[in-house]
C-alpha cells in the first residue's frame, strides 16, 4: 500500500485526437474525486499529454511507454488512454495495471461508445485504488473500509465498489466485465500486471468494441467533408424535380421499393468512398487478422453514421424544396389522383435517394486528410511514422552528444 506524504502526482498518457480531448476535461475533475475514492490526506494534481506511443504494440508495449514517461516527468501515478482494442487470449482487455511501478492503462474502446467520460472517469479511479492500496483480498478489503468511512456522497460516481472498474450500467449487463489478478508467472522483464479487467470473445464483444472504436472514430467530425458532395447532390435533384417523370415515379414506388432504394444509394455512397480513398485495410504480414477486420467493420459504420446523418440532411432540404417548386394543382394533374402531405414526402424521398446515387457517387470529399484520419489503419499508420522520426531524432541528438565528448 502506498502513504500518502504531501501530494500525488498523476500523469495522463493520451493518444491523438478524442483520447486527448477527454483527458483535458478529465484533469480538472479528477483531484476532487481522488481524495473521495482513494485518500482525502493527499493532495491529487493531475496532468496530461499527448503522445502517439499510446497507439503502438501490445499492451505491455504499452504499459513500458507509460512506464518511461511516468519516469520522465516525475509523476507518481501514469495512466495511458489509447484508442487502441487491446486482447489477452481470447479475452478484450479494457485496462491492466502494475501496482509496484504505478502505471496503467485503459482501452477506450472497450468501454464501448455511451457514457464514455463517466466511464473512464470511474475507470481511472479505479486503477488509482488499486496500485494505491494493492490489488490482493486483503488489500481490497482495506480500501472498501476507506469507501465506507467516507461521508461525501459523489452522485456523479456510479461506482463505489472496491473491485469493479465501473458502475454496472446497461452495457455492463449484457457484457459483464471481469476483474482478474493474474498468476506471478506472468511478467514481461521488469514490468508484471497485477491486476487486469476483461470481456470473454463472446458475442457481447463485438457490440462493445466496434462501437466503442466508431465513438473513438468520431463520425460526426467526418461531415464537414460532405459539404461540397450535398451541394453537389442537392443541385442533381433540383433539377430533376422541374420534371413530372420523377412525381409519377414516386407515385408508382411501394414502400419496400423506397426503402431498397434507400439501402442501395446508402450502401453505394459508403462503398464509394471506401474505394475512392482508399480505406480498406488488406492482409498484411504481421498484421493480427481479427484486428483488420474490427478496423474494416469501424471503417464502414463510421462512414454508415455519417452517410446516414447526411441523408437525412439532404431529405430535410427536398422536403422544402419539393413544396415551393411543385404546385399542388400542378402534381394532381400529372399523377392523376388526390395529393396530400405524404406525397410530397415521397417525391422528397425518391429525389434523395437518386440524387445520392447519380449526383454524389463519383464526387470526391472535400478533405481527404479529415477522412483518412477516422480510419484506425490510417492513424496507425501516421503513429508509426512518427515514432520513427522521434527515434531518429533522439538517435541523431545522442550522436551529437557522443561527438562532443
Amino acid at each position: 500500500m502506498t502513504t500518502c506524504s504531501t501530494s500525488r502526482s498523476i500523469g495522463l498518457i493520451s493518444a491523438p485526437g478524442y483520447p486527448n480531448y477527454i483527458a483535458a476535461k478529465l484533469k480538472e475533475e479528477l483531484p476532487n474525486l481522488l481524495q473521495f475514492y482513494v485518500d482525502d490526506d493527499c493532495e491529487w494534481e493531475v496532468q496530461y499529454i499527448e503522445d502517439p506511443l499510446t497507439g503502438t504494440g501490445e499492451s505491455i508495449d504499452i504499459l513500458k511507454a507509460t512506464q518511461n514517461k511516468k519516469k520522465k516527468n516525475d509523476w507518481d501515478f501514469g495512466i495511458c488512454l489509447t484508442d487502441l482494442p487491446l486482447f489477452k487470449e481470447k479475452r478484450l482487455i479494457i485496462a491492466e495495471a502494475n501496482q509496484d511501478e504505478n502505471i496503467a492503462l485503459i482501452s477506450m474502446p472497450s468501454l464501448g461508445s455511451t457514457r464514455m467520460i463517466k466511464r473512464l472517469r470511474e475507470s481511472i479511479l479505479q486503477l488509482v485504488n488499486e496500485m494505491y492500496y494493492g490489488s490482493s483480498d486483503g488489500d481490497r478489503k482495506k480500501a472498501e473500509l476507506h469507501l465506507q468511512s467516507m461521508n461525501e456522497d459523489y452522485k456523479e460516481l456510479k461506482n463505489k465498489s472496491s473491485t469493479r472498474l465501473i458502475g454496472k450500467r446497461f452495457l455492463e449487463r449484457i457484457s459483464p466485465i471481469t476483474r482478474e489478478t493474474p498468476d506471478e508467472h506472468e511478467t514481461h522483464g521488469e514490468c508484471n500486471i497485477d491486476v487486469r479487467f476483461t470481456v470473454p470473445r463472446k458475442w457481447s464483444i463485438a457490440i462493445r468494441i466496434i462501437s466503442g472504436m466508431v465513438r473513438a472514430n468520431r463520425p460526426w467530425s467526418l461531415f464537414p467533408a460532405f459539404m461540397k458532395v450535398i451541394m453537389i447532390a442537392f443541385t442533381t435533384g433540383a433539377y430533376a424535380l422541374v420534371f413530372p417523370t420523377l412525381w409519377q415515379l414516386s407515385d408508382y414506388y411501394s414502400l419496400p421499393r423506397m426503402i431498397l432504394l434507400t439501402f442501395i444509394a446508402i450502401t453505394s455512397m459508403v462503398s464509394w468512398i471506401i474505394v475512392a480513398h482508399k480505406l480498406w485495410e488488406r492482409p498484411q504480414d504481421g498484421k493480427d487478422d481479427y484486428i483488420r477486420k474490427l478496423y474494416n467493420a469501424t471503417t464502414v459504420f463510421t462512414l454508415l453514421s455519417t452517410v446516414c446523418l447526411y441523408y437525412i440532411i439532404l431529405y430535410v432540404l427536398f422536403t422544402f424544396a419539393v413544396n415551393i417548386f411543385i404546385p399542388a394543382e400542378l402534381l394532381e394533374n400529372q399523377i392523376n389522383e388526390e395529393i396530400n402531405f405524404t406525397s410530397y414526402l415521397y417525391i422528397a424521398w425518391t429525389a434523395t435517394s437518386i440524387a445520392t446515387i447519380i449526383g454524389a457517387l463519383g464526387s470526391a470529399l472535400e478533405n481527404e486528410d479529415v477522412v483518412l484520419s477516422s480510419t484506425y489503419g490510417y492513424r496507425q499508420r501516421q503513429r508509426h511514422k512518427q515514432i520513427k522520426e522521434q527515434r531518429e531524432q533522439e538517435e541523431a541528438e545522442e550522436g551529437h552528444k557522443k561527438t562532443r565528448q
